[in-house]
């Protein structure tokens, strides 16, 4: 893959679409449920006689509605086990009156916890604590995905609408106990399609059918409910026979937003830094990732354009995390082999939500890289040597950096220096690229990596193939050393030889010396 990219147009619809299939793994469903949902809420719309105006409110409301489902996974996880879990259960259940919700979070509390822990946790959730967090968390949700809606620049029409998303017919939902027609009917239609689509997708549609009429007048409109119980046939045949990415984008009301470049680059931050509330130990992680990769790229001797694209893939390359519960993320002690194969699935998510669209999908195929390892110890495929591109070298060694610097459950933050170290010792053990660790470190303002350019315009990784040139390596043992092919490194002597204007190697041996180039561990060639 070219490490260059560029947008050359992407729609806002492919962006919150991708950003979707992260709010169904946050939801603990399956990739693809707002996709359908959204679908399901379109086709009602139609019948129900929306103009198109309000059609397009139906589309983004949908798309984006339940993004802010994880942004309080740590106190769920807390009160509750498995935040997945418990969001997926919600779902299943009609909360009408206090009695049904009462019932609900007693059956969750301390889930997957041992007997003990679990009554502990039931006392402190019954003397205040939990009981505002748990009273909280709708509204939470549905501000956090107000403010990004904000962000990505949706309009007063379309936010005002997800805010009412969560209200219910009877008044009892949230955040203002809205009730009956009071609700915006797009408001509404969102609410019925998303719960419906889980229960066709588990029980067919007489599932759908029967949770929609037993929820009549409660959490839906019951001129709505008859609406979809009269569609429902159709409507579920043709959803059957369809791929839900491409009907969803062919289905776009109105006309398409585009983003300009500088608009994709600010909805990719905002994205970042949303993913990021998963945990409050991850928050501010990817912003930080991208800046130092995008910066270390241009060390690495890359083009701009490649620092560019390494950046955006920085920014989304914990999309995955998203898939994870945070009593997974959070958990204080040692992971189990379950928990831990569970977390070296996160990249492989975040690819494959990118993949489903064209114009995204390079960025994941570098973002999947973030956790691989030259050794090929590295995780989801295991990729070795040349196998590992450019840029996933340079993401993973400015990810780690960051890791490093920032706390842990399992443990505290690392200082600069013992990070550095410890980083050196990640290359000395060839996990990873010496080049890439000291363009990281050299980004990050660490003494002994401030060279601006190496002579000749030599790259780092041409300086440190020369030092091994120099002292007598072949061209097998220096891609043994650097872990990179015989023909990578028969192209690195042959720039080298051009841009110091030598044809053979005791001349470029000489270079080397007079320039001061031998000094210094591979590592850190600075």
């Amino acid at each position: 893959m070219s490490s260059e990219w560029s947008t050359r147009g992407v729609r806002l619809a492919e962006l919150l679409g991708v950003l979707s299939l992260g709010a169904d793994l946050g939801m603990g469903q399956p990739m693809e449920h707002v996709l359908r949902q959204c679908l399901i809420a379109l086709h009602l719309a139609r019948r129900a006689g929306l103009d198109e105006s309000k059609q397009q409110v139906v589309y983004y409301t949908s798309m984006i509605a339940w993004v802010g489902c994880h942004v309080d996974a740590y106190e769920q996880a807390k009160w509750f086990g498995d935040d997945l879990a418990f969001k997926s259960d919600f779902r299943r259940v009609d909360l009408s009156g206090p009695a049904a919700q009462a019932r609900f979070i007693l059956g969750h509390l301390g889930t997957g916890r041992p007997a003990r822990t679990r009554a502990g946790i039931s006392i402190d959730f019954a003397r205040g604590g939990g009981r505002r967090a748990a009273a909280d968390m709708i509204g939470n949700h549905w501000r956090a995905t107000d403010d990004l809606a904000f962000r990505l620049g949706l309009g007063t029409v379309v936010r005002r609408s997800i805010e009412q998303t969560f209200e219910r017919w009877d008044g009892r939902g949230v955040p203002k106990g809205a009730k009956g027609a009071d609700i915006l009917t797009t408001s509404q239609l969102v609410n019925l399609a998303d719960v419906v689509e889980i229960f066709h997708r588990a029980g067919g549609i007489d599932s759908a059918v029967g949770v929609a009429r037993q929820r009549s007048g409660t959490q839906f409109a019951p001129d709505l409910v008859e609406l979809f119980c009269h569609e429902a046939p159709r409507m579920f045949d043709r959803l059957g026979n369809s791929n839900s990415w491409d009907a969803v984008m062919d289905a776009e009301p109105a006309s398409v937003i585009w983003l300009s470049d500088a608009e994709f680059v600010a909805a990719l931050e905002a994205v970042a830094d949303f993913v990021d509330l998963k945990s409050p130990y991850t928050i501010g992680h990817s912003r930080a990732v991208a800046d130092l990769a995008a910066a270390a790229a241009r060390h690495y001797g890359l083009s701009t354009a490649e620092a560019h694209t390494i950046r955006m893939a920085g920014l989304v390359h914990d999309l995955g995390r998203l898939g994870v519960p945070n009593t997974i993320w959070d958990k204080p002690g040692a992971l189990t082999e379950a928990e831990a194969e569970r977390v070296r699935m996160h990249p492989y998510l975040t690819e494959r939500m990118l993949t489903f669209s064209r114009a995204l999908a390079p960025l994941g195929e570098m973002a999947v890289e973030h956790h691989e390892r030259l050794d090929g110890s590295g995780y989801p495929r295991g990729l070795a040597g040349d196998a590992v591109t450019s840029g996933g070298r340079v993401l993973a060694a400015a990810d780690t950096y960051r890791a490093w610097l920032e706390p842990r459950p399992h443990r505290p933050a690392g200082t600069a220096t013992q990070v550095a170290t410890r980083l050196s010792a990640e290359v000395g053990a060839g996990r990873l690229d010496g080049a890439a660790v000291a363009a990281v470190l050299r980004a990050a303002g660490h003494s002994g990596s401030t060279r601006k350019t190496w002579p000749a315009g030599l790259t780092t990784r041409e300086v440190q193939v020369l030092r091994l040139l120099a002292h007598g390596f072949s061209n097998r043992q220096i891609a043994d050393e650097l872990v990179i092919s015989r023909k990578t490194v028969g192209n690195h002597v042959e720039h080298i030889y051009s841009k110091i204007g030598v044809s053979n190697r005791a001349l470029a041996s000489l270079f080397a010396s007079k320039h001061g180039l031998m000094r210094g561990v591979l590592a850190d060639p600075a």
